[in-house]
C-alpha cells in the first residue's frame, strides 16, 4: 500500500469515526423512511402517467374503430352505386385503420402489462415501507432506551463527559481547599512563633525575652497576692523567708567578726604604747 493510499485510508477512517459519533440513528431511520416514501410516490406517479398514456391509446383506438366502421359503410354504399373504385379506396383506408388498431392494441397490451407490474411493485414497496416503519419505530424506541440507560450509567459511574467535568471540578476544589487549609495552618504557626510580630515590631529577641520574663513575674506576683488573700503561703514566700533568715545569720556573723577585729586592734595599740614608754 502506497503512502497516498494509506493516507486516504486513514482519512476515511477518521471521517467515518467522526460521522459515526455525530450520526443520530433516529434521524437516519427517519431519513431512510422518507426516502422510501419518496420512491413510493415516484412509483405511484409513474403508474399514473402510464395509465394516462394507455387511456390516450385506447381513445385513439376507439376513433380508429369508428373510422373502420365508417370506411366499411362507404365501401358498401360505393358498391351499391356501382363505384368500385370508391369502394376499393374505402376498403384500403379501412385496412390501414385496422392495421393501426392492431398496433395500438399491442401497445396498449404492453402498457397494461407494465402497469400491472408497476402496481405489483408498488404494493410490494408499500408493504416494505410499512414494515420498515414498524421496525424504525421499534429501533428508535430501543435506541432512545439504550441512550437513556447509557446516560444513567455514565452518571452513576462518573465516566460521561459532563460527569468527568464534574469530577475534575471536585478534584480542583479539593486541591484548592487543601491548599487553603495548609496556608491557614502555616499562618497560625507563624502567628504562634511571633513571625508576624517580628515584621511589625522594632524589638529584638532580648527585648522580647525580657518582656516575657516581666510578664511571668507579674503573673506570679498576682498569683501570690491571691494566695495571700486566701491565707495560703506560696513556695516563693517560703523561699523569701529562708533567704531572710540566712541574711540575718550572715549579719550577726559579720558583727562578731567586726567586734573581734576591733579587739585585736586595741590590743595592738596597747602593746605599741608600752614599747614607746620603754624607749623613752
Amino acid at each position: 500500500m502506497g503512502i497516498l493510499s494509506r493516507a486516504s485510508y486513514v482519512i476515511r477512517s477518521k471521517l467515518n469515526a467522526i460521522l459515526n459519533r455525530a450520526e443520530d440513528p433516529g434521524e437516519s431511520l427517519d431519513y431512510s423512511y422518507e426516502k422510501m416514501r419518496d420512491e413510493l410516490q415516484d412509483v405511484k406517479q409513474g403508474i399514473a402517467d402510464l395509465t394516462t398514456q394507455k387511456k390516450r391509446l385506447e381513445i385513439q383506438k376507439r376513433r380508429l374503430e369508428e373510422n373502420v366502421e365508417k370506411h366499411n359503410s362507404q365501401a358498401r354504399e360505393a358498391v351499391s352505386q356501382d363505384r368500385d373504385d370508391l369502394a376499393r379506396k374505402a376498403l384500403e383506408k379501412k385496412k390501414s385503420k385496422m392495421a393501426q388498431i392492431e398496433e395500438l392494441e399491442e401497445q396498449i397490451a404492453n402498457l397494461q402489462n407494465t402497469q400491472e407490474n408497476l402496481v405489483e411493485k408498488k404494493n410490494e414497496l408499500q408493504n416494505r415501507i410499512e414494515e420498515f416503519r414498524t421496525k424504525k419505530e421499534t429501533m428508535k424506541a430501543r435506541y432512545e432506551a439504550a441512550e437513556a440507560s447509557s446516560r444513567v450509567s455514565e452518571a452513576l459511574t462518573g465516566v460521561g463527559d459532563e460527569m468527568g467535568d464534574v469530577a475534575r471540578s471536585i478534584e480542583r476544589a479539593e486541591e484548592r481547599t487543601d491548599e487553603m487549609e495548609a496556608r491557614a495552618e502555616a499562618m497560625d504557626e507563624l502567628q504562634d512563633t511571633g513571625a508576624f510580630d517580628d515584621a511589625l515590631s522594632d524589638k529584638d529577641s532580648i527585648d522580647r525575652e525580657l518582656d516575657a520574663l516581666s510578664s511571668d513575674r507579674e503573673v506570679e506576683s498576682e498569683l501570690d497576692t491571691l494566695k495571700s488573700e486566701l491565707g495560703k503561703s506560696s513556695k516563693k514566700d517560703a523561699d523569701v523567708d529562708a533567704d531572710a533568715e540566712s541574711v540575718d545569720a550572715d549579719v550577726e556573723l559579720d558583727e562578731e567578726v567586726d567586734i573581734e577585729a576591733e579587739l585585736d586592734d586595741s590590743e595592738i595599740e596597747a602593746e605599741l604604747d608600752e614599747i614607746r614608754d620603754d624607749k623613752a
